[in-house]
């Protein structure tokens, strides 16, 4: 007995009835194959479906097709404005081509990585978008079982998957260069976790600046932290109150810049005046920090777009593509 109030389904046998054809008929129209229906039939059973309210059982869909329409994408942290930026680039261009995304916060935990990328192999995702805390070992999940993956932030250590990576040794060289051109020389570098490649790889460019212009890399000047606000904060205390500070500042992360923003505030430091700030990450909230921040912008809609097209060219090899990335100058590196 039916629920009062609770609606009934309608079902493909409503829908034949309404359009006065067999319920073959409507599944081939649904699943648009395997046999051809002429477009006048088409057309009245399109028709009885809206006049029903019928709507099509996605996962019934899925098992004839083999495609859900959905895609899967696991990151580190959304509460990282970077990653929540990422984030939003990929749903939309997903959208652009009616795919769906699932998203999966790991919070910084290996194991719920993998229970993550279980659960969407699982479901049957027609790929997976993953950006892990560490290790890739959660992605063999993923390629063993034949699902299309697109590692982001670093080159996937699985041959079988592809990766769409930001130049981040150019554009860590390209911002340290501007605080060189600002005059700046006692040069501090604020990184991530030294087990990241992405710090690794933004200290490799912040080295390479210094080098260049005939400058020393002091290791007092240089600080491993967590991306994180608070990770930006303590180890900004901590390189303002050396007897000899640094002047200008590479900050590996947007976060972390807000950190050290706030460190530099705390202590008195004035920003632009005592110390110039460029970061990394470029997402809107380094507009409206005080000063606003010049950073180093990832190009994020070029990045969901090439994710996206390597998803859906599943018969392509795997390949690694590298996204470039644009200095935004703002007020914190004493441009006016």
């Amino acid at each position: 007995m039916t629920r009062p109030g609770r609606p009934v389904r309608v079902t493909q046998a409503d829908v034949a009835r309404a359009a006065g054809v067999s319920t073959a008929v409507v599944s081939y129209v649904i699943n648009e194959g395997p046999r051809p229906i002429a477009a006048a039939t088409r057309e009245r059973v399109l028709r009885a479906m809206a006049e029903t309210g019928y709507r099509p059982n996605g996962v019934a869909r899925a098992l004839v097709s083999g495609a859900t329409r959905t895609l899967g994408l696991v990151v580190p942290e959304l509460a990282n404005q970077f990653f929540a930026t990422l984030a939003h680039a990929l749903e939309t261009e997903a959208s652009r081509h009616g795919l769906v995304l699932v998203l999966g916060d790991s919070g910084q935990s290996v194991d719920r990585e993998s229970t993550l990328v279980e659960t969407f192999v699982d479901r049957r995702v027609d790929g997976l978008i993953y950006v892990g805390v560490g290790a890739h070992d959660a992605i063999e999940i993923a390629t063993s079982a034949g699902t299309p993956v697109v590692v982001l932030d670093r080159v996937a250590d699985d041959d079988r998957a592809a990766s769409v990576v930001i130049d981040n040794v150019q554009g860590a060289a390209v911002a340290t260069r501007h605080l060189i051109e600002h005059g700046r020389r006692a040069l501090g570098c604020l990184l991530g976790p030294e087990t990241v490649p992405t710090a690794r790889a933004r200290h490799a460019g912040w080295q390479q600046a210094v080098h260049d212009a005939g400058g020393r890399v002091d290791p007092r000047l240089v600080e491993w932290a967590p991306f994180s606000k608070e990770g930006g904060y303590r180890a900004g205390l901590r390189m303002l109150r050396l007897a000899s500070p640094p002047d200008g500042m590479f900050v590996a992360s947007e976060d972390q810049a807000l950190g050290l923003l706030c460190a530099a505030a705390e202590l008195g430091v004035a920003v632009p005046g005592s110390l110039a700030v460029v970061s990394f990450d470029g997402t809107d909230s380094s507009r409206f920090s005080v000063p606003p921040l010049t950073t180093v912008a990832p190009r994020f809609t070029d990045i969901a777009r090439r994710t996206i097209e390597l998803l859906r060219s599943p018969d392509v090899p795997p390949r690694s593509e590298t996204s470039t990335t644009d200095l935004v100058v703002r007020s914190s590196c004493g441009c006016p």
